[in-house]
């Protein structure tokens, strides 16, 4: 049931999200999640300050009512799920700029000042690594 992955800062992405709504799907048969790792890996390969920043998917984050949904994770940091995003390019990159800052902080904690707007909104639930709570 689990596959191993690189322990380093991550996006992993709901691959099987609705894509909106309303719609599971968009108009060429593709679920939303999909789009959005496909956007992921674009905006990914388009910059090398993503580098430092794994891509990786997995079906359902069992946030459906908040479809397009991502968890950022980084060992002994605190992770956040986000979702409520239109699946894109716009979207992506807002993900992966906010990633490079969460990747450079000491415990997850992103200044307000360094937020993307297209992250703004979008935070669902923060989870603390093994073995800390946050304060």
């Amino acid at each position: 049931m689990l596959t191993p992955v690189e322990d380093g800062p991550a996006i992993v992405a709901c691959n099987t999200c609705r894509h909106s709504g309303d719609a599971r799907e968009d108009e060429a048969g593709l679920r939303g999640g999909q789009r959005m790792v496909e956007a992921l890996r674009r905006a990914q390969a388009s910059d090398p300050r993503y580098a430092g920043i794994a891509v990786q998917e997995m079906p359902c984050l069992f946030a459906c009512t908040e479809f397009c949904t991502a968890h950022l994770r980084a060992p002994g940091k605190v992770g956040y799920v986000l979702g409520r995003f239109v699946p894109g390019e716009e979207a992506a990159t807002a993900l992966l700029d906010y990633a490079v800052h969460y990747a450079a902080s000491d415990h997850g904690r992103v200044p307000f000042k360094d937020w993307p707007q297209g992250v703004k909104g979008h935070f669902i639930t923060r989870t603390p690594p093994p073995g800390f709570v946050a304060q």
